[in-house]
């Protein structure tokens, strides 16, 4: 009898054991998903708690593009944009280092350096924006030196594939992650694709094939993702990208449009109303934006 006993206690502890093992396993699952969640929602919890924003919602982050030189970022700084934009390349000329420019220029009146220490004062957001990879190693340690600084949120930006109507050459995607993903564990990652917008051909939106490439290339990042998407170009793409993000909480949208694009804000709709209002960032021109909130489904 003794030694039925002494069977029956072991298997009771090795139920038990096991029960309390995969309940940790649930835990964990469980917590990791919160944290994941909560990553794809850092930059508008930042503005939040700064009282830049009333509430959790992306369209009311605001964007101030192209400061590209001294005088645009003394403009950026002084207005209510909470997001500042800039576009960094390897200048053309000695000293090769990495400035504030937009292709064709190759050269400016502010280093990357110069302006990092200006807007670490300033507790805005940044969004840098690599348009060739020969900047983007010196310009990842000029940034992790002044990390510590660094108050609102970081975004790294490229064109890593190739999109509709894309002329442009793409940034080698896996070149690019390298040198960026490992040195920015807590910044948004805001990758898109090359894209063309003509007024006089059939422009095509994104095709399945360009988000599986895309969600195959960021499923193992760590890092929140937003992925920059032409207003233009998603009306015709909602199950893409409605399927691209279900794929992960940390993926978001950024609905960006050229100045000379063509847009009915009304295709707009479906994703604001069917989308969680925290995953979809507006970067709209002014007067799309204001006609965009003034329509009855916007709310």
């Amino acid at each position: 009898m003794g030694l039925v006993r002494h069977k029956w206690y072991r298997f009771i502890l090795c139920v038990t054991v096991i029960a309390l093992f995969v309940c940790y396993l649930k835990l964990q699952t469980l917590s990791n998903s919160k944290v994941v969640g909560s990553m794809s929602e850092h930059t508008l919890e930042y503005f939040l708690n700064k009282g830049t924003i009333k509430r959790k919602d992306a369209a009311d982050i605001e964007w101030y593009h192209a400061v590209n030189s001294k005088s645009k970022l003394i403009e950026a700084l002084r207005g209510s944009a909470q997001m500042i934009e800039a576009d960094v390349l390897l200048r053309g000329q000695d000293p090769k280092e990495p400035i504030m420019a937009h292709p064709p220029d190759n050269d400016s009146d502010i280093t990357l350096q110069d302006w990092l220490k200006v807007v670490v004062k300033s507790g805005k957001g940044i969004k840098l924006d690599f348009k060739s990879l020969a900047a983007v190693s010196q310009s990842m340690i000029l940034l992790e030196e002044v990390r510590d600084q660094l108050q609102g949120p970081v975004w790294i930006n490229a064109d890593v594939l190739p999109g509709p109507g894309g002329k442009a050459t793409p940034l080698d995607p896996h070149v690019f992650l390298q040198e960026v993903a490992q040195r920015s564990e807590n910044d948004v990652l805001s990758l898109g694709w090359t894209t063309g917008w003509d007024v006089d051909v059939d422009n095509r939106g994104y095709s399945w094939e360009m988000v599986h490439q895309m969600e195959e290339l960021c499923r193992s990042l760590k890092q929140p993702v937003t992925f920059p998407v032409r207003a233009a170009l998603i009306p015709v793409s909602f199950p893409q990208f409605q399927w691209l993000l279900e794929r992960s909480d940390r993926y978001s949208l950024t609905v960006w449009t050229g100045k000379d694009d063509v847009l009915n804000v009304e295709d707009l709709l479906p994703y604001r109303q069917n989308f969680n209002k925290t995953r979809i960032y507006y970067d709209l021109l002014e007067s799309q934006f204001k006609q965009f909130k003034g329509l009855p489904g916007y709310s």
